[in-house]
């Protein structure tokens, strides 16, 4: 029986390459989402607590310079909150492109697959054609004998 090779094993073996840089590139795109989210939490963590702070700072003896201190320190977290939700929504949209590119290699990937599977499917009807015409051969060949042998 003949091996299987696949024309275009190659090509098959290139896109699982591309699909799996792309399977790294989507998981690093998550990963920075997921630090970036986290910082975003940080800050908003942090602006609570200054938020917190300013309540009790107005409950208390009133401090016009800690008051003030706590404001600007306010302000500025939100400064930095603001920036860091551009930065998340620049992580997202990072991930959603890397899923679709990987959505897409992996497409090609699965049809270059089905192909082989048709051509390795093709192969095989092809060796039980060549395999039934050796065996009517021999068949053919057998009975020719029998009839000789039965006239001599």
């Amino acid at each position: 029986m003949a091996v299987f090779r696949y024309k275009m094993q190659s090509i098959l073996d290139i896109k699982e390459k591309l699909e799996d840089k792309a399977k790294q590139d989507f998981a690093a795109a998550n990963m920075r989402y997921d630090a970036e989210k986290q910082k975003l939490e940080e800050l908003q963590k942090r602006r609570r607590f200054y938020l917190d702070e300013g309540i009790k700072l107005r409950m208390e003896l009133i401090d016009i310079r800690k008051i003030r201190e706590n404001k600007m320190a306010t302000l500025k977290v939100e400064d930095y909150i603001r920036a860091q939700m551009i930065e998340v929504n620049k992580a997202a949209q990072a991930v959603e492109k890397a899923r679709i590119v990987l959505e897409e290699l992996m497409k090609e990937r699965k049809a270059h697959e089905k192909l082989k599977e048709n051509a390795f499917q093709d192969f095989l009807k092809e060796e039980m054609a060549i395999e039934s015409r050796a065996i009517d051969e021999l068949t053919t060949y057998t009975h020719g004998q029998k009839m000789l042998d039965e006239k001599t």
